[in-house]
């Protein structure tokens, strides 16, 4: 019976590889993350109306986009460098990092609901930002992760691939979050 070939991942190594190669091993991931944002572009375009009613509910995109893809990179950093020693295990990161969203997300959107209101004075936007934060941080882990154990076992590197795809996948994520939530509170 003929042994099955096992592809090896190729890691991106700047210290060891020449520029054409590194740029083959992070160029598809960075195309996909280009697409992704002209769609995140779009889907932003989509809430013109609440924008358009408050024009407060602007100020906040970055701000949410910001902490939901800083979560994100944390998990995504340490499992790709457990993933690399080979003591990663899926499931208990799944767990814990899923926890530990819900807590960044609590925490995080009840400071934002006190500066928000404390700020603009008004209820609905502290409402609006601190609840998109917290569903859009909560998500974060389980994007860096799904897209991080995708990549590896399609033999891929996540460490060239996965940040710039779950960065758009969670920037696009958070964005219709905070669109839905403002919209259904402000109009």
């Amino acid at each position: 019976m003929e042994e099955e070939k096992v592809r090896e991942i190729e890691f991106a190594d700047d210290d060891t590889q020449n520029v054409g190669m590194l740029f083959r091993l992070r160029i598809l991931p960075l195309v996909v993350g280009l697409f992704m944002g002209v769609f995140l572009s779009f889907a932003a375009s989509r809430f013109e109306e609440v924008i358009a009613k408050n024009v407060s509910v602007a100020f906040f995109i970055p701000f949410i986009v910001y902490l939901a893809a800083a979560v994100g990179a944390q998990t995504q950093s340490i499992y790709i460098r457990d993933l690399k020693t080979g003591k990663a295990s899926f499931k208990k990161y799944l767990v814990k990092e899923s926890a530990l969203g819900i807590l960044f997300g609590l925490v995080f959107g009840l400071m934002s609901a006190v500066i928000v209101l404390l700020w603009f004075g008004s209820t609905e936007i502290a409402a609006a930002v601190s609840l998109a934060l917290f569903c859009a941080t909560g998500t974060a882990p389980l994007i860096a992760l799904l897209v991080t154990e995708v990549l590896s076992l399609e033999h891929t590197d996540p460490a060239a691939g996965a940040g710039p795809i779950a960065t758009a996948i969670q920037d696009t994520v958070s964005v219709l979050i905070y669109g839905f939530i403002a919209s259904a509170i402000i109009l």
